[in-house]
């Protein structure tokens, strides 16, 4: 038992980043971590973080065992799951990592709604807008856009995430339109943080990757969308959140003939995990209700 202890004191504070963070996410003093870290070094014989002053990072043999141990946990958890939950019906937990606009938007409600399909099941969602990876972080799912794939993680499709980039007409009140993508340079650009400045369009030939220059960025895309209708500059933004602004004219497609290169929303699944009946099955749920795309919303203007 001792063994376990240890494994899950590394773990929570690899993913914690601080044996204090550890301690309170697991509800015991930071000696107690400390110490089962310590424990499991000695078994193991080898350091698993660099201890300084100022920060805590885990060496070479931390990162290789990391993932290994956390497969590890999964299987003895699932082992020692109830055997009689499909006798009461769907159970379990799901911890989902959700990026802010979709979850907000339209994810949070198919999360809703399967819960309310299986009322037994809990259903814990953290909002983060970077890429995660959901076994070293301790989710079941983790779902977004960004391309970002990881070891001994699955990734499962969901549906389509095209982006357009546009602009307000008043941007373009002094300025020339720009035809090609690569005119983009030396214009205001409004970027979403994770992306970076490096936007891709789609060529006749191949992908055309263009370096622009940002004078506003936010890790949310609501927060782009009220910057391009202040004129602020061109913004790459989902279609389905800036469509009803294309349709009133509020926002203008720029360059519709070089489009963006599209996104596509995926579920990050630990391998592991697969196991879990509640995480299959919401799974499917969700690629069922996004088999037809995202849902078209109607954004609130302010």
């Amino acid at each position: 038992m001792n063994i376990l202890l240890d494994i899950g004191a590394f773990l929570a504070t690899a993913r914690a980043g601080s044996f204090s963070a550890a301690g309170r996410d697991l509800g015991v003093a930071t000696s107690v971590i400390t110490k089962r870290v310590k424990r499991l070094e000695e078994h193991l014989t080898t350091q698993l973080f660099v201890r300084t002053t100022r920060r805590l990072a885990l060496t070479v043999d931390g990162e290789r065992l990391r993932p290994r141990l956390q497969l590890l946990v999964g299987e003895i958890e699932d082992t020692l799951a109830t055997p009689s939950a499909q006798e009461l019906g769907l159970t379990g937990s799901l911890r989902i990592k959700a990026p802010t606009t979709l979850a907000s938007m339209f994810f949070g409600d198919i999360c809703a709604a399967f819960q309310a399909r299986n009322p037994r099941v809990k259903i814990e969602i953290v909002l983060i807008d970077r890429s995660v990876n959901p076994l070293e972080e301790g989710f079941d799912v983790a779902v977004g856009a960004l391309p970002q794939s990881y070891a001994y993680v699955i990734d499962y499709p969901l549906c389509a995430y095209p982006r357009v980039l546009c602009a307000a007409p008043e941007y373009f009140a002094s300025r020339k339109r720009p035809k090609d993508p690569t005119e983009l340079v030396g214009h205001e650009c409004i970027t979403f943080h994770t992306i970076g400045t490096t936007w891709t369009f789609q060529m006749e030939t191949s992908p055309l990757n263009v370096e622009i220059t940002s004078n506003f960025t936010a890790n949310d895309s609501r927060i782009l969308l009220a910057a391009a209708r202040q004129g602020l500059g061109l913004a790459i933004l989902p279609r389905f959140l800036a469509q009803s602004d294309l349709d009133s004219g509020r926002l203008e497609e720029v360059m519709p003939e070089c489009p963006v290169e599209p996104l596509w929303v995926k579920a990050l699944v630990p391998r592991i995990k697969m196991n879990k009946n509640v995480v299959a099955e919401f799974i499917s749920y969700t690629q069922k209700r996004l088999a037809e795309g995202i849902p078209d919303q109607a954004i609130p203007a302010f």
